[in-house]
């Protein structure tokens, strides 16, 4: 049964679940969403046209009285006998705040170098900014203001006075007002607001301090809306979200190639859709049977959905694929070829898409029944409420869609400290993913295939089970299965600290971001300058050994994997281990001497830099896996750890590790 999720006036009413006292939270038990209330779903944007592309936001509406009374927060348990406030958006009443975001995915508060998150879109929104401030100060976040310099906002020329329409509140009135042409423009750009809000506000909540550049383009075409890609790249964005998407049909490699989405030193997120693996969900015949794009270009990373439960503290309990009243999309491309790094996973034939790109790379919540408080200044988002005998409004509602993933990764990027230069920024989390598992939380529940029974009235799911969905739309593959490991609609994972989004492999090792460390007994090497970096994830992730992968043949040793054996990551556990404890493995292309090193994190006169531990091993290392370990009894301190191996005549290769 196919459902609208794109008509700006339908809606599905759902049910969601009862919420399950605290005191299984506190066991350790999952948190469902909702409380035993009636909402629906309507989407943001009106329905896109041949060669344009729609917004992905999805608004979760309260139907029946005790919804609308927002007095049961989505995704949060409260403590025992907490009494929720009146239509307290500081408090969860409309959805996730910064706060339920920063604790379920283990974030740093901010980053430290100087970040600028693009958020392309369409149309103008011109409440954004005073939005964003009121935001802003509900949550005690720093203020992101033109003023201050934090917030920008352009048209997709980026000149001066280029913004679209409408340029005024005072103008969309009147194109309200107005006849059935502009009545139709009103509505949208009033739905492409929405989206702006979640936009700005969710990327705002995951990294506090980064900027924040909004790129208008003019219309919802998608010369237009590339035209705003390739401004905000050219504005120094370090980071682009895209919550918009269509079709792929039409789309070629030659395009995509020489198009905007091909920016190396930019980390450019997509979302992979709102309607389900190969678009099963929508309700118009030209987007079945595609992948979203500019998600499908293996330049961007694409961003699939989930539904997100949180336990006390909003600490994550769980995370399946989103399907229900909506689901993440996803699939196997029909235009693009899957790249190195996505074929050579160790489960890539189980996966389904035979040579194809498969989208997505990594995901992030994006159900609407754990969607997120903003707000717009929309009718749409409008409350009315009465308390002591006078009725109020406010502008707060509850969003979703993977218009809300996408910014949220994008963040974390930022967080991390960008693309680093590296030719595919998705190729990242695949490379971090072998090294740290722990590093994402493996989503290994749920299916976005298609369910011909539509979704349970009483939880806002698929009526399906997940093998029902799977085996009617991909056969039971992993394009659209999850399952342990990487799987089509939530690839490697979604967040868990910043580790996995941490570039690597850079030549010459990699600079890393800088804790706040006491000095320690080591002699420091001599470094240059210290660069800021992006706090590391305080929580201690182990990496483990990496799985063997196709080693080609080259005049240049080349290292193709590096990871700690799964001893070492016991061993780490264990009360100051010794250097000697530090057994790792790597691939080599062709046999060479390689020399490991390792260096540990410190701060000395309010600087912090790399300090050598020990000696620098010598290994002869052979052509495939070689394992090998550190010497010495030397007692390791508490802190960040980087080993570096590296040939004599190649490139160097570096991994993270924490002991506690």
């Amino acid at each position: 049964m196919n459902r609208s999720l794109r008509t700006l006036a339908s809606f599905a009413v759902t049910a969601a679940l009862a919420a399950v006292p605290c005191s299984a939270a506190l066991a350790g038990e999952a948190q469902t969403p909702l409380a035993a209330s009636n909402y629906g779903i309507r989407a943001a944007c009106p329905p896109p046209s041949v060669q344009h592309a729609g917004c992905l936001a999805l608004q979760l509406v309260p139907l029946t009285a005790q919804a609308k009374a927002h007095n049961t927060p989505i995704g949060i348990q409260r403590a025992a006998g907490a009494a929720p406030a009146t239509h307290s958006p500081a408090l969860g009443d409309f959805g996730l705040r910064p706060s339920d975001l920063h604790a379920a995915y283990e974030l740093p508060e901010s980053a430290t170098t100087e970040q600028t998150i693009a958020l392309v879109d369409a149309y103008n929104d011109p409440t954004a900014e005073a939005d964003l401030a009121t935001y802003s100060t509900t949550f005690g976040l720093p203020e992101c203001t033109t003023a201050n310099g934090c917030f920008k906002k352009v048209g997709e020329t980026g000149l001066e006075g280029s913004l679209p329409f409408p340029k005024t509140v005072a103008e969309l009135e009147t194109a309200e007002a107005g006849g059935a042409g502009a009545k139709e423009e009103a509505e949208a750009a009033i739905g492409w607001g929405a989206e702006i809000s979640l936009d700005i506000e969710s990327a705002h909540a995951t990294c506090p301090n980064c900027h924040i550049l909004l790129v208008e383009a003019n219309t919802t075409s998608y010369a237009d809306l590339e035209k705003a890609e390739k401004t905000a790249e050219t504005l120094g964005a370090t980071e682009i979200s895209n919550s918009w998407g269509g079709p792929e049909e039409g789309v070629t490699v030659g395009h995509d190639g020489s198009g905007p989405f091909n920016d190396p030193k930019v980390v450019i997120t997509a979302s992979s859709g709102d309607n389900g693996f190969l678009g099963w969900d929508s309700e118009f015949e030209g987007e079945s049977g595609f992948t979203n794009y500019p998600a499908a270009s293996p330049h961007v990373v694409a961003v699939g959905g989930t539904r997100l439960t949180l336990g006390a503290e909003s600490k994550w309990s769980n995370e399946t694929v989103w399907n229900g009243s909506g689901a993440s999309g996803g699939g196997c491309s029909v235009q693009f070829t899957a790249p190195a790094w996505q074929q050579s996973l160790t489960n890539w034939s189980s996966i389904g898409c035979t040579n194809k790109r498969v989208v997505a790379d990594v995901a992030a919540d994006a159900d609407p029944h754990s969607g997120i408080a903003v707000t717009d200044s929309s009718a749409a988002c409008e409350t009315e409420y009465a308390e002591g005998g006078s009725k109020h409004v406010v502008h707060w509602c509850t969003y979703g869609g993977t218009s809300l993933a996408s910014p949220i990764v994008a963040a974390v990027f930022a967080l991390a400290g960008g693309a680093g230069s590296v030719a595919y920024p998705a190729q990242t989390l695949y490379e971090n993913r072998l090294a740290a598992p722990a590093s994402l939380h493996d989503v290994t529940s749920g299916s976005n295939g298609e369910c011909t029974l539509g979704f349970n009235s009483k939880t806002g799911l698929s009526s399906c089970t997940p093998a029902e969905s799977a085996a009617a739309s991909c056969a039971s593959k992993g394009s659209c299965l999850a399952g342990t490991g990487f799987d089509g609609p939530t690839g490697v994972g979604t967040p868990h600290g910043i580790l996995a989004f941490v570039p690597t492999g850079k030549e010459g090792g990699e600079e890393e971001p800088p804790l706040e460390e006491e000095e320690g007994e080591e002699k420091p090497e001599e470094q240059p300058p210290p660069v800021k970096r992006k706090p590391v994830n305080p929580t201690p992730v182990q990496p483990a050994p990496a799985p063997p992968v196709a080693v080609v043949a080259s005049t240049t040793p080349v290292i193709s994997s590096l990871g700690l054996t799964i001893r070492a990551v016991i061993a780490l556990d264990a009360r100051r281990p010794s250097a000697s404890k530090i057994a790792f493995s790597f691939m080599l292309s062709s046999a060479a001497k390689v020399q490991a090193k390792l260096a540990r994190r410190i701060r000395t006169h309010h600087h912090t830099h790399w300090s050598t531990v020990g000696t620098t091993a010598t290994v002869a290392a052979i052509s495939g896996r070689n394992n090998a370990k550190l010497a010495g009894r030397r007692t390791l301190a508490p802190g960040l750890y980087r080993l570096t191996v590296t040939p004599l005549t190649g490139a160097s290769r570096s991994i993270l590790f924490h002991i506690n």
